[in-house]
């Protein structure tokens, strides 16, 4: 049966919502909630920043997003891709320098996060911002999975390295010199998280495994002397809500580089999510909605403590294996959140810190694809290349660089193809060669089919007449044309004669109005498509 589209800005999931499918979205929101919860927690860790900041990100930012998102089973929260960009961004700018900074500076960096992707809805950016290719995606998350998975290991070993948001290499180094003070019972205690999280998630998938380790070794703490052997736990949890708080405007202008990372992130996870977990049966996702709802999500969040917020799989996942039919499911593993936040915070104080560190390192390793690199390998080296080039630069000059270089990446690569003349050449009758375009002419590939079409009249031999197809230009430029009547220019000087047809709609009118396409069309050169 196909699901009615959803209309209208407000709630499009839950219109026309039925009430059978009342207890689908509850068992998804609970189940979502089960991995969620923790790991966003989690995922706060990276960051440097408290467990309670994932926590509040599974409250606010999903309901936003549940009145406002197109995606009927994507679970909106923080993801290691965005927590890990938010750590260097805080690093990088040289802010958060106390615990009352830390969470100042946070709230501007989730504003601005949001005001960005706002914007980009306001002026139609969706479809230009998923332009970011898939090698350099690839690059990217093969740096940032390696960059936090070493980042996790102190804490699995259970020792101080002072490297959060530093880089690989520097990251590296401490955490060698680190090795031989690790404490026997957390390197156990982490060795039998991650073998009972790859074991759930292999034998048993429906089973919440962040749930299970959590609980475990909550339980570990409560019942055994496992702290007394130097076991760590976080750091208490207040109990209750956030209370709303206003972003500062203090450090704005050293934390638009990153918040602009992040929300380029951000929305590309969103809408992969959302793209990826989509039903046949179901609309497509739209880009402009999905930069709205994502970043209104941010928007208001950041006046609850949150942190940048963006759709997760891995919980989407659950949400749609689970049966969730409306963003109600997400609204439920808020409340779920919210229930966690009043009731259940002093329980949460004998979590070990190594219980979170293993579920990051488990999640964060499936982002380093190698099958995917080996496959670019195999089908495309400039891509390949494309892909190792954004991995090293995360690795040694940092995430915000690699974003960067990534966006820069992408553009070389469209600008290249833009670049490539395509042209079809017929056989040449009675000094006359045919020639015609198979793709538009744009500045970045003008002058490319120029020097195509005079390769093309070279190997022609004695030609007198060009006859110049361009059917395929619905729209021009004033540059393009310009370069045309210059070519043409060229060619008289040399005896040739040329012809333009096939010229038509916006195109032909923008040609009419200049001089050229004038004495074409008095010298009876031009014919109209």
């Amino acid at each position: 049966m196909r699901v009615s589209e959803p209309s209208g800005w407000l709630a499009p999931t839950l219109r026309g919502y039925r009430r059978r499918w009342l207890s689908a979205d509850i068992v998804a929101g609970l189940s979502a909630g089960a991995v969620v919860i923790p790991q966003a927690m989690a995922y706060a860790t990276i960051a440097d920043l408290p467990v309670q900041a994932g926590l509040y990100t599974c409250i606010t930012p999903m309901v936003v997003y549940a009145l406002l998102g197109g995606s009927r089973a994507m679970s909106v929260s923080t993801t290691s891709t965005i927590a890990t960009l938010t750590a260097t961004t805080l690093v990088s700018a040289g802010v958060a320098a106390s615990a009352e900074d830390q969470a100042r500076d946070l709230a501007t960096l989730t504003l601005l996060v949001g005001v960005i992707l706002v914007l980009a809805r306001v002026f139609r950016l969706g479809a230009l911002v998923e332009n970011i290719n898939e090698p350099t995606l690839i690059g990217l998350k093969v740096g940032l999975g390696a960059t936090v998975a070493l980042g996790q290991v102190p804490k699995l070993l259970g020792v101080d390295v002072e490297v959060t948001g530093h880089g690989f290499v520097r990251t590296l180094a401490a955490t060698l010199e680190s090795v031989p003070e690790a404490n026997l019972a957390t390197a156990l205690l982490s060795a039998g998280s991650i073998v009972v999280l790859v074991a759930l998630r292999q034998l048993a998938p429906r089973v919440p495994a962040q749930l299970v380790v959590v609980v475990g070794g909550i339980l570990l703490v409560a019942l055994t002397g496992i702290a007394d052997a130097g076991v760590r736990v976080i750091e208490p949890v207040p109990t209750g809500l956030p209370l709303p708080g206003i972003p500062s405007l203090t450090d704005v202008g050293v934390l638009i580089p990153g918040a602009l990372a992040i929300a380029v992130m951000a929305f590309l996870e969103s809408a992969s999510v959302a793209r990826g977990i989509r039903l046949a049966s179901e609309p497509q996702v739209d880009s402009n909605r999905e930069l709205f709802a994502t970043g209104a999500a941010n928007l208001v969040g950041a006046f609850f403590h949150t942190l940048p917020a963006a759709g997760g799989f891995s919980q989407s996942a659950v949400n749609q294996r689970a049966g969730a039919r409306s963003q109600l499911a997400s609204i439920v593993t808020a409340a779920l959140a919210v229930l966690v936040a009043l009731f259940l915070a002093p329980v949460l104080d004998d979590l070990p810190q190594a219980v979170l560190a293993s579920m990051v390192l488990v999640a964060v390793v499936g982002l380093i694809d190698v099958r995917g690199l080996v496959r670019l390998a195999r089908l495309s080296r400039i891509e390949f290349w494309v892909a190792v080039a954004a991995a090293l630069i995360g690795l040694s000059a940092g995430l915000l660089a690699a974003v960067a270089a990534g966006v820069l990446f992408t553009l070389g690569l469209v600008l290249h193809g833009l670049n490539q003349p395509r042209i079809t050449v017929g056989p040449a009758q009675g000094g006359v060669l045919p020639v015609r375009l198979d793709v538009p002419l744009y500045t970045a590939n003008v002058f490319a089919t120029q020097r195509a079409v005079e390769d093309a009249l070279a190997s022609a031999g004695d030609i007198h007449t060009l006859h110049l197809d361009v059917s395929v230009l619905k729209a021009t430029s004033v540059t393009v044309l310009d370069a045309l009547a210059g070519y043409d220019h060229e060619l008289a000087q040399r005896g040739v004669r040329l012809e333009v047809a096939g010229l038509e709609g916006d195109a032909l009118a923008l040609a009419r109005r200049t001089e050229w396409w004038g004495t074409l069309a008095e010298q009876g050169r031009a014919r109209d498509g």
